[in-house]
């Protein structure tokens, strides 16, 4: 069977400041660049596209909210962009997720790609989820303009991403006080919006103004917060690669991450220059300490070629030629990661 390019490509995304809508962004930047059109719609819209999603000439590129529909979808490329996480989510959504996950693995025709090999293990090992290849997120091209790192007066520690439990700011507000408490030239700024935020600007009440609550805010505004910061933090052990933490280091800041998480694949050989990990617990003597350090390092050069859009739009087209000419199998598994 000859494989021809799709005509177009739906790519479902998510929350405006969110992880999925940057890696549905940076995809349709990547298929543009390739001549595909790619258009970006909101998973509960599927059901209003039905001559589309059963059409051989649209690749659809289903994130992990919109896999429920992949029993249904014709040419379909289906992404695990994270572990299931019950406490996030709550247990209707993962367990909805999980079986959604299963159907997908009964079509060979359908693959299941994971974003990180952390991903991939976790839905193997722990829930028997077969996956079909990996492929790294990408970063929107707006993040990859060359800038002079000598005017960027770096004089912040900055968190972006949705301000729910799972991203941990509430554990790492204490610390970041002291930090402030220790170098007066330094603070924070906090970008985006969520169920915990007015919690979380509670919290640090009486603390002044050095910690600024921004709420949702474009990729331009993103890009030159990041470059006046000296230090990017995240909390989420769990995180399924972090498009944040791309841009972040894009940018010239070291990132601090817990020692968990698909994130610690980025840049392993950056780990003690530009990545800090802190431990799990986010114990604070240990934390600190190591917020400290990333503080006083001078942030790394990092290659980000593999995670262009073109080349990640390239990975998965090539992954629906492979499964357009003979459905997966176990044995290709391999053959398909990037």
């Amino acid at each position: 069977m000859n494989w021809t390019p799709p005509e177009k490509v739906l790519i479902t995304g998510g929350h405006e400041i969110g992880g999925l809508q940057a890696f549905a962004e940076a995809l349709q930047e990547g298929f543009a660049e390739t001549g595909i059109p790619g258009e970006i719609v909101r998973p509960s819209s599927l059901t209003k596209r039905w001559h589309e999603i059963r059409s051989d000439r649209v690749l659809k590129l289903l994130s992990t909210s919109a896999i429920l529909a992949a029993p249904v979808v014709r040419r379909a490329i289906c992404v695990a962009h994270s572990t299931l996480s019950t406490r996030d989510k709550g247990w209707s959504n993962s367990i909805a997720k999980l079986v959604s996950y299963r159907f997908t693995n009964l079509r060979s025709s359908v693959p299941l790609i994971a974003v990180s090999h952390y991903v991939s293990h976790h839905l193997s090992d722990v829930f028997s989820v077969r996956i079909d290849g990996i492929v790294s997120n990408p970063i929107n091209s707006f993040f990859l303009e060359t800038y002079s790192s000598a005017v960027c007066e770096r004089s912040y520690v900055t968190f972006v991403g949705r301000l729910v439990r799972c991203k941990n700011v509430h554990k790492l507000l204490p610390f970041v006080r002291d930090l402030l408490s220790e170098n007066p030239e330094l603070r924070c700024c906090i970008v985006g919006d969520g169920p915990e935020r007015a919690a979380l600007e509670e919290s640090v009440q009486g603390g002044g103004s050095r910690i600024e609550f921004t709420g949702t805010r474009d990729r331009s505004f993103i890009r030159e917060q990041l470059r006046r910061s000296k230090l990017f933090i995240s909390g989420a052990a769990n995180e399924g690669l972090g498009i944040a933490y791309l841009e972040a280091l894009s940018q010239g800041c070291n990132v601090a991450m817990p020692a968990s998480g698909g994130g610690l694949e980025i840049v392993l050989e950056q780990v003690g220059r530009g990545v800090h990990l802190m431990p799990i617990s986010l114990e604070r003597k240990a934390t600190l300490s190591v917020l400290r350090t990333a503080l006083q390092t001078e942030a790394a050069p990092f290659d980000l070629q593999q995670h262009t859009p073109r080349a990640v739009a390239h990975a998965y087209l090539q992954i629906d030629r492979r499964f357009s000419m003979e459905p997966f199998t176990s044995a290709q598994t391999a053959g398909a990661e990037s």
